[in-house]
C-alpha cells in the first residue's frame, strides 16, 4: 500500500560524515594488524629480547593509534571537498603524522634504552648514508605508507557514504515525482467528473425534475465525500472502491433511470484486495458517456473481477450498440489515458489496460493488476 511520503531534506552542513566510531575501529584493527605483522617479524628473524620489547611495541602501537586520530581530526573538515582535495590533504598531513610516529619509535627504543641508544650514537657519528638522520627517514618513510593506506581507506569510506547518500536521495526524489504524478493524475479525474454531473444537474432542472435534481445533489454530495475522504495516493481496499463507484451509478441512474442498469460481479475473496483509489471511475464514466448517453436503448454497465495467476483482473463492459461506442472503443480520451498512465506511474510495466469489444454490443476494458504489495 502505497504511504504518505516525506522529501529528504538536506542539511544546510551537507551529508553527515562517517561514523566516528568507524573510523576508530578502522584506526585500533590498522594497528593491532601493525603489532601483529611487527612482532610475527621479530619472531621469525629471532630478534634477542623479546618480553622486553613487548610492551615497547605496545607504546609505540598506543602512540600511533594517538597520532593517526589527530590526523583523522584534521581531515574531518575537508570531508566535503572534492575527492582530489581530499587525497591530496591525505598525502600532505600524512608526512608530519609519520615523522611523529618515526620519534616515537626513536624515543621508545633508543632514548629508553641506553645500549641501543649508544649503538646508534655510533650510527650517527659515521655522517654516512646511514647516519641517524638516514634512520629516522627510513622508520618515517615506513610509517608513512602505513598512514596512506589507513588514509585511502578513510577517504574510501566518505566517497562510499557520499555514493550511498546520493544514490538514496535520488531514489527519494524519483518516488517523490511518482507520487506527484499520481497526485495530479488523481486530481485531474475530479474536475472531469464534476464537469459532466453538473451538465447531467442542469439537464434535470431545465426539465423541471426537482425532486430527481435534489436526490442528485445529494448523491453527488456523498459521492465526493467519499472519494476525497483519503490522500489521493493511497490504495483502498476494491470493496471501498465499488462503493464510491456505486454511488456514481446512482448519480447517472438518476438521469438514465429508464435505460441504466448495472451489475456487479466481485467474489467476497477478492473484496480486500488493494486498488488504487477511483480508478475505475474513468472506466464507468466512459461507459456512461460513450455508451449509455449515445442511444435509446437501455444498457447494461457490469463490473467483474476475478483473480488470474495471483494478478487482480478487473473489467468494466457495457452493452452500449457498437454504432455508438466507436469513440469509446478508440481508447481516446482523458478517462482511459488517465486510468493508463495512473497505472503506469504506479506499477510500471507490471500493470496492463486493454480495450475491445464485448461482442456484438458494446466494449469491455480490462484492467490486469499485480499481485498485491505493500509498496
Amino acid at each position: 500500500m502505497t504511504t504518505p511520503f516525506s522529501l529528504m531534506r538536506p542539511t544546510p552542513d551537507g551529508p553527515k560524515p562517517v561514523s566516528p566510531l568507524t573510523i576508530l575501529a578502522t584506526i585500533f584493527g590498522f594497528w593491532l594488524f601493525y603489532a601483529i605483522l611487527v612482532t610475527l617479524r621479530a619472531h621469525l628473524i629471532d630478534f634477542p629480547g623479546q618480553d622486553e620489547m613487548a610492551w615497547r611495541r605496545a607504546l609505540v602501537t598506543a602512540a600511533g593509534m594517538v597520532i593517526t586520530v589527530v590526523l583523522w581530526r584534521g581531515m574531518v573538515p575537508f570531508d566535503r571537498r572534492p575527492l582530489w582535495v581530499r587525497i591530496v590533504l591525505a598525502a600532505i598531513f600524512a608526512v608530519p603524522a609519520a615523522y611523529a610516529i618515526a620519534w616515537v619509535n626513536y624515543y621508545v627504543f633508543y632514548e629508553m634504552d641506553q645500549n641501543m641508544l649508544a649503538d646508534l650514537k655510533e650510527v650517527r657519528d659515521s655522517g654516512g648514508p646511514d647516519g641517524f638522520a638516514a634512520q629516522l627517514l627510513e622508520m618515517a618513510m615506513s610509517r608513512y605508507f602505513f598512514l596512506i593506506a589507513w588514509c585511502g581507506m578513510y577517504i574510501a569510506l566518505g566517497y562510499a557514504g557520499d555514493v550511498q547518500r546520493a544514490e538514496r536521495q535520488a531514489a527519494e526524489f524519483g518516488r517523490a515525482a511518482q507520487l506527484a504524478e499520481l497526485r495530479a493524475l488523481r486530481y485531474q479525474v475530479n474536475p472531469h467528473f464534476l464537469f459532466n454531473a453538473l451538465n447531467s444537474l442542469s439537464a434535470l432542472v431545465m426539465a423541471d425534475r426537482k425532486a430527481q435534481a435534489e436526490s442528485f445533489i445529494m448523491s453527488l454530495a456523498s459521492f465526493y465525500r467519499a472519494s476525497l475522504a483519503g490522500d489521493v495516493t493511497d490504495d483502498v481496499p476494491l470493496r471501498d472502491e465499488l462503493a464510491i463507484q456505486r454511488l456514481y451509478l446512482d448519480i447517472e441512474g438518476t438521469r438514465f433511470s429508464d435505460r441504466l442498469t448495472t451489475e456487479f460481479d466481485i467474489p467476497d475473496a477478492l473484496q480486500d484486495r488493494m486498488v488504487p483509489g477511483m480508478i475505475l471511475q474513468p472506466l464507468i464514466e466512459n461507459a456512461i458517456k460513450h455508451g449509455v448517453s449515445r442511444t435509446s436503448q437501455a444498457v447494461t454497465i457490469s463490473v467483474h473481477a476475478r483473480s488470474q495467476a495471483g494478478q487482480l483482473e478487473l473489467t468494466v463492459c457495457d452493452t452500449a450498440p457498437s454504432a455508438t461506442v466507436t469513440g469509446h472503443g478508440s481508447g481516446a480520451g482523458i478517462g482511459l489515458a488517465n486510468v493508463r498512465d495512473r497505472l503506469m506511474a504506479r506499477y510500471g510495466e507490471r500493470a496492463s489496460i486493454e480495450v475491445q469489444p464485448a461482442g456484438p454490443r458494446g466494449y469491455c476494458v480490462t484492467l490486469l493488476l499485480p499481485e498485491q504489495d505493500d509498496e
